[in-house]
């Protein structure tokens, strides 16, 4: 790459939230980006194209532009998802299966479809945006939480294919953020009264520690600096009360670990 070409980042979802502000803190910088997300929030600079990512066909046609146009692609920012809530009884293998299309495959869509080029250009990044729900799973989110935990597993597996083709793969992992995701999450209280109130009143405490959490520009910078880091760690945890709880997770048995969690929610 020449260089007076602009870096080429793809951003998934970021029409809000941490997409959205990691997307707008690349055009500061001087990056050409390109949104990838089913609604398009304006912001100077940023190239928005409605893709579903569940679609690997609308994926592929979609990179596959950004690529004809640009030449090169440098960085994939796989953010794009969203959540599901409610007792696992209640949670219908479709409601289950759509998260893990978009959270999951969704991003598998988009590093197959970008992997070819960056391995032709000789390198490029690709950043996931997981969750600390991947460590710590949530009662009564528990496909929000094995969906992040398969990303995780997914991307560190992708981190040692590519690694030989300069392609460098990381784990974002941040707590709690203030979001439009808690007010977009798909809440069902069904079999409420059978738990007892627990599905309620544990996904009231989570919606609150959400509400007072990280703001979405903290994470996003983190991302940056995970994006020009010369060598980034596998996995990053954001948030100082998500890293005392990791750092708890390598001495505590996971029995106790499980505990807490429950007591928790």
């Amino acid at each position: 790459m020449a260089d007076d070409e602009r870096l080429v980042a793809i951003v998934t979802g970021a029409g809000s939230g941490i997409g959205y502000e990691t997307a707008r803190a690349l055009v500061e910088k001087g990056w050409e980006v390109w949104d990838l997300s089913r609604r398009d929030r304006a912001y100077s600079g940023v190239k928005h194209m409605s893709c579903d990512i569940s679609n690997e066909e609308r994926v592929i046609t979609a990179v596959n532009l950004i690529y004809s146009r640009c030449g090169h692609i440098d960085l994939v920012v796989n953010n794009a998802g969203f959540g599901i809530s409610g007792a696992c009884e209640f949670t219908s293998s479709e409601n289950a299966k759509r998260l893990i299309d978009v959270n999951l495959m969704g991003a598998d869509n988009v590093c197959r479809a970008v992997i070819p080029y960056m391995r032709e250009n000789d390198g490029g990044r690709i950043i996931f945006i997981s969750s600390a729900a991947a460590a710590f799973p949530i009662p009564f989110q528990a496909w929000y939480s094995a969906g992040k935990a398969a990303l995780n597993a997914y991307a560190l597996a992708l981190r040692n294919e590519l690694k030989p083709f300069g392609i460098s793969v990381c784990v974002m992992m941040p707590g709690d953020i203030r979001t439009g995701f808690t007010a977009s999450r798909e809440k069902s209280v069904e079999g409420d009264d059978i738990y007892n109130g627990r599905i309620d009143k544990a996904v009231s405490a989570m919606e609150r520690d959400e509400t007072n959490g990280m703001e979405p520009s903290y994470v996003a910078q983190q991302v940056i600096k995970a994006a020009y880091a010369s060598n980034p760690a596998p996995l990053k945890t954001i948030g100082l009360k998500y890293k005392l709880l990791m750092f708890l997770k390598r001495l505590l048995p996971e029995r106790l670990i499980n505990y807490i969690l429950g007591k928790l929610y």
